[in-house]
């Protein structure tokens, strides 16, 4: 028999838990569950108010745009700030900016605005905090747990956002629909204004639980500031073929096969569900991803990350073409679910890749660098689906997107073998022999 350890009261964390050891894991997660909450809540209000306000598929793709466009402009400033300073105190200004985004948002929803330009610059400014938010976020995670459990950081992280983005466009449909709350006399609050309050609530709760924590990173990058250091991102990248294929594939295939921002147009016009349809429409892929990476934290994978990671592509492909051909809410729902459960295994690889392959010195701006891929994959995707929505009808855009998303794991998986033929999710066998 096995002796008792000399501490009780401490058991070691269970399987598939091991992250949560760590106090500060631990609060970094509930912050961002809580950020990430209202934040999807929020769009599913602002992509029903903009969708009501013009009735153009066309706006809903601006509402991608604007928020991606401070990626592209603050990119390099971005990365070289989150190695240059304290990433726990720049998280902490990110997500006081997006409060009072969030704030202006809920002025501008009270005023009934005819217009959606007003909308759009806010926006803009949410786009900003989350760009340097990004790559500070990412980059902070391997300093709050030990390398050999940072791939179950990494998908505990992918299963706690995953969450957060199921629970939160239900909550934001649900608060939009509700009538006025009987202890509210502001009429003017009710619809995309009750959405707001509930988001301005999350950020202040994201704000003190950062604020607690005792991890202290520090400067990481200590040579003068040089257009040599703040390009070394790109240029990491660019050297190391298993990286820059990890990222593109992401890029092509979400910006796509990303049917997401159409959701409104599906809901209101196509399954006819209102509202609460299009909560349960963005909730359906994250109830697929929290299921799949909650799994996966349990029976983690050893081998053969790349192959997998090109099957989770092309089952996204798959699902997105049911989905455009859909008429009914539960085969709609259930195409949006499996095509969620595919890109979450896609997303902890391509996180524990980007992480364990990069030197703790370089993280920030190759963080940076990755976030410009993934903002482009999400809001432009977005910009591209409306752009292509309203060319070609909701329904073509989706199939069409699909079938291209396809394409691009069949090629991606001829031009980067490196990444096809990835086995182990471990720093020594990803980094290049000079970075070991």
């Amino acid at each position: 028999m096995h002796a008792l350890p000399r501490n009780p009261a401490r058991p070691g964390p269970r399987r598939g838990m091991e992250a949560f050891a760590s106090r500060d894991f631990r609060r970094f997660q509930l912050a961002r569950v809580a950020a990430v909450l209202g934040y999807a809540a929020q769009s599913v209000a602002v992509a029903w108010q903009v969708y009501s306000i013009t009735h153009r598929a066309i706006d809903l793709g601006y509402t991608g745009l604007v928020q991606f466009l401070p990626g592209v402009i603050f990119l390099l400033p971005a990365g070289h700030v989150a190695d240059r300073f304290d990433r726990r105190q720049i998280i902490l200004v990110c997500y006081g900016l997006q409060a009072l985004c969030t704030l202006a948002l809920l002025l501008l929803a009270r005023a009934g605005l005819p217009t959606v330009y007003p909308i759009y610059i806010v926006l803009f400014f949410v786009g900003t905090a989350r760009t340097f938010s990004g790559p500070a976020n990412t980059a902070l995670i391997p300093h709050l747990v030990p390398e050999e459990h940072f791939v179950n950081a990494v998908t505990w992280g992918a299963t706690i956002f995953q969450f957060a983005t199921i629970i939160g466009p239900a909550l934001g449909g649900i608060l939009f629909a509700l009538p006025l709350l009987r202890f509210v006399s502001d009429t003017k609050l009710q619809g995309a204004g009750i959405v707001y309050v509930f988001t301005l609530g999350t950020l202040g709760w994201s704000l003190i639980l950062i604020g607690s924590m005792h991890t202290r990173v520090g400067r990481m990058e200590h040579r003068a500031l040089s257009l040599k250091v703040v390009l070394a991102g790109f240029q990491y990248m660019g050297r190391s073929p298993l990286l820059l294929g990890a990222a593109s594939l992401d890029l092509f295939a979400v910006l796509l096969g990303g049917a997401v921002a159409l959701t409104p147009i599906f809901a209101n016009d196509i399954l006819h569900t209102g509202p609460r349809g299009l909560g349960m429409l963005r909730a359906a892929p994250a109830a697929g991803a929290v299921t799949m990476s909650l799994l996966m934290a349990r029976f983690p994978f050893r081998r053969r990350a790349g192959l997998r990671l090109f099957v989770c592509v092309a089952v996204f492909g798959v699902a997105t073409i049911v989905f455009g051909y859909s008429r009914n809410l539960a085969l709609s729902l259930g195409a949006l679910y499996i095509s969620g459960a595919a890109d979450s295994i896609s997303v902890i690889i391509r996180g524990s890749l980007l992480q364990l392959a990069t030197p703790a010195e370089m993280r920030g701006r190759v963080s940076a660098v990755n976030s410009l891929f993934i903002g482009a994959s999400n809001e432009l995707g977005e910009f591209e689906s409306g752009l292509t929505a309203q060319w070609w009808g909701a329904v073509r855009a989706t199939v069409y997107g699909g079938v291209g998303a396809l394409a691009v794991a069949g090629l991606w998986s001829v031009i980067f073998p490196s990444l096809r033929k990835a086995d182990e999710l471990t720093a020594e066998a990803l980094r290049p022999p000079a970075n070991k």
